[in-house]
């Protein structure tokens, strides 16, 4: 009886054990969430495409504008613009480093800055002018540019905005640039010639802010310039391309 009771209390101890071990892991993710809503910023937050952060705040960009507002000191109120350095220059308070800080995170800056002067200071900040999303599009389209990204749109409608193809373009052979990090890009080859041939868009790509589409040159127009136009049909074939 005695050998069986403790047979019993070994097999609960390895059953609890992992579940201790699980609640110290529970307990280790919170503490870990906790530093970062404290302020210490992880080395890849600022990357969503790395980390998976959903729906990420907006962090501040050069030439954005800001509005800073003291509720008991309207004499401090200002607009500033965001140097091209990354400062602005808050009055009687000096310079402050705000490109790449969210709002929230501006706005606990700017308190700081200013306890030397005011005693607890209500600040409001508000995004008053800022970047607008874009992308641009290159290469063998109709009107290369830069364009406002103003809702969701595919490569195929980016292209149709800037102006559609030229016939110098390789429509199978589209590239989209998109910047991951500073010195990280990623590139998206798509096959826009066989995809508007099957009427048929679902692995059309959606563009994001920032992105960059090229449409190279197809080899008919490299060509081109050094065979009679009517010797093409002798060298190459259009269902090549």
């Amino acid at each position: 009886m005695k050998q069986t009771l403790t047979v019993l209390l070994l097999l609960a101890g390895f059953w609890v054990q992992p579940a201790a071990a699980q609640a110290q892991v529970a307990e280790a993710a919170v503490a870990t969430t906790t530093d970062m809503a404290d302020g210490k910023r992880s080395p890849t937050e600022r990357s969503p495409a790395l980390t998976g952060v959903r729906r990420p705040l907006y962090r501040l960009q050069k030439s954005d504008v800001v509005e800073i507002r003291f509720t008991l000191s309207p004499d401090f109120d200002q607009a500033l613009s965001i140097q091209p350095d990354g400062y602005i220059s808050l009055r009687s308070a000096g310079n402050l480093f705000a490109e790449g800080l969210t709002l929230p995170e501006l706005l606990e800056s700017v308190k700081k800055a200013y306890q030397p002067i005011l005693h607890d200071p209500d600040v409001t900040v508000v995004l008053k002018d800022f970047e607008k999303p874009s992308f641009i599009a290159a290469g063998q389209v109709g009107r290369p540019g830069k364009y406002e990204l103003r809702s969701a749109t595919g490569v195929a409608e980016a292209i149709a905005i800037a102006g559609g193809f030229t016939d110098q373009a390789k429509h199978s052979q589209v590239v989209v640039f998109r910047k991951i990090t500073d010195g990280v890009v990623e590139t998206h080859v798509l096959n826009l010639k066989a995809m508007l041939a099957s009427r048929n868009l679902e692995e059309d790509l959606e563009l994001r802010p920032g992105d960059m589409l090229f449409v190279p040159q197809n080899r008919i127009s490299k060509i081109r310039r050094f065979l009679p136009t009517s010797s093409l049909s002798t060298f190459i074939t259009p269902t090549q391309f």
